[in-house]
């Protein structure tokens, strides 16, 4: 059983449902990562969703896109944000980290750091630092098939993207090779944008269900404690990125932590209360 798995078991015991925040690996000062983390996991987080910078995406919203271009300014590349799990890892062993990201500096990390007899030094390095789950935006999951054995062989989930446009036979393309959970973008669009119509969530995750067995975690466009409790009553996980950074963007170094702690507190909360 991975970390996602026995996370979500445990709450799923417990009547609870994860809260998943994301934040972008870097952001923002260059070396505050592992100590965001940490504040997070106090604020009530129960996986972390880290954002590997990148200059090209797709599904990112100006808000988190400008944290990706201020990241990669500080030099952050998938070799740092490897060294932030594992350095997170030093004291926290049971809180699953996700890094989600697009294509290119995963391939790029296999073409510089490429090693005899390693399928993918990325799916190596990730596993020895601590990492639980992938999330790569611009996989497909009909190609996926290889990459998730060697990720399921290394005790990590490859978790996908579903949208409100989703035929059926892509959630059974994605249920064959998807797990830990499945991501589903409440919003046609890019993250922070919009307004979540709640019941349209509502009535779609039945006909996710159908199809997919992993737990649903929903995301884009929830941005304060009523709307996680909304979605929380019907999903099994909430994830908040772009409100997160958005609060991150001015605050100074010491408040970092304690910003994210206060706010996910919140959530949690309305969450538990719910």
């Amino acid at each position: 059983m991975s970390r996602i798995d026995a996370t979500f078991a445990a709450l799923k015991a417990q009547g609870r449902k994860a809260l998943i925040p994301f934040v972008t690996a870097g952001y923002p000062y260059a070396d505050v990562t592992p100590e965001l983390m940490h504040a997070m996991v106090a604020g009530g987080a129960d996986v972390i969703e880290l954002g590997v910078p990148f200059s090209d995406p797709s599904a990112d919203g100006p808000v988190i896109q400008k944290a990706g271009d201020k990241a990669l300014a500080f030099g952050i590349g998938l070799v740092q944000v490897i060294a932030m799990v594992r350095e997170f890892r030093k004291t926290n062993t049971t809180t699953p980290v996700v890094l989600m990201g697009y294509a290119n500096p995963v391939e790029r990390y296999d073409q510089k750091q490429a090693r005899p007899g390693v399928a993918s030094a990325f799916v190596k390095d990730a596993s020895e630092a601590g990492v639980d789950g992938v999330l790569i935006v611009d996989y497909p999951p009909e190609e996926c098939e290889a990459f998730a054995a060697d990720l399921r062989a290394h005790h990590m989930d490859l978790i996908f993207l579903l949208a409100p446009t989703s035929t059926d036979e892509r959630m059974q393309q994605v249920a064959r090779v998807a797990s830990g959970y499945v991501y589903y973008v409440s919003l046609k669009g890019v993250t922070g944008s919009g307004a979540l119509d709640t019941n349209a969530v509502e009535a779609m995750l039945p006909r996710i269900r159908q199809h997919i067995s992993t737990p649903v975690g929903v995301g884009f466009g929830i941005r304060d404690a009523a709307t996680a409790k909304t979605i929380s009553k019907v999903a099994d996980a909430v994830v908040i990125g772009s409100k997160i950074i958005q609060l991150l963007e001015n605050a100074p170094r010491e408040q970092v932590g304690p910003v994210a702690q206060t706010f996910l507190q919140e959530i949690r909360t309305a969450m538990d209360l719910g």
